[in-house]
C-alpha cells in the first residue's frame, strides 16, 4: 500500500548546540518563541504552554503546545504559523499532520510546536512527559 502523503524524511535544522550559544543565536531563538506565541494569540489558540528546554534537550530550546477549537481550527493555525515562519525568515520548518489536523506538529529545530484538537491532547497528554522536572515549564499569557 502506497501512502498519499509520505513522510518528510529531510531533517529540520538543529538547535543550536554547545555549552553557551552567542546572543545572536539566542536572540533569534527569543524571537522565534515570542513571534509563535504572538501568532497562537491571534489565532486564538486555546491552552497554550511554553516550556523551555534551553540547556535540558539536544533536541530544541522550547516546546510549544496548544489547542484548536476544531480540525479547521487547527488547520488555520497551523497554515498562518507556517506563513508567519516563512515571512520572518524561518521558512525551512518541517511539518506532520496536516491532512487530519487533529495532531499538527511543527518543527522549526528550535523550537517545536504541537497544535491539538482538545481530545486528542487530553488522550496523549504530551505535557506530562517535561512534568518531571516542572520548574523549567511556564504557562504562556
Amino acid at each position: 500500500m502506497q501512502r498519499s502523503n509520505p513522510l518528510n524524511r529531510e531533517a529540520a535544522p538543529r538547535a543550536q548546540e554547545g555549552a553557551s550559544p552567542s546572543s545572536d543565536v539566542q536572540a533569534r531563538v527569543s524571537a522565534l518563541e515570542d513571534m509563535i506565541l504572538a501568532r497562537l494569540d491571534d489565532d486564538k489558540a486555546q491552552d497554550v504552554v511554553f516550556i523551555d528546554l534551553k540547556g535540558k534537550s539536544a533536541v530544541a530550546d522550547a516546546l510549544v503546545v496548544a489547542s484548536g477549537r476544531s480540525h479547521r481550527h487547527v488547520g488555520a493555525m497551523a497554515d498562518h504559523l507556517l506563513r508567519a515562519l516563512k515571512d520572518e525568515g524561518y521558512g525551512r520548518a518541517r511539518v506532520e499532520g496536516l491532512p487530519h489536523c487533529d495532531w499538527v506538529l511543527i518543527d522549526t529545530g528550535d523550537v517545536i510546536i504541537h497544535l491539538f484538537r482538545p481530545e486528542v491532547r487530553g488522550f496523549y497528554n504530551i505535557e506530562k512527559i517535561w512534568a518531571v522536572d516542572s520548574a523549567h515549564r511556564t504557562q504562556a499569557v
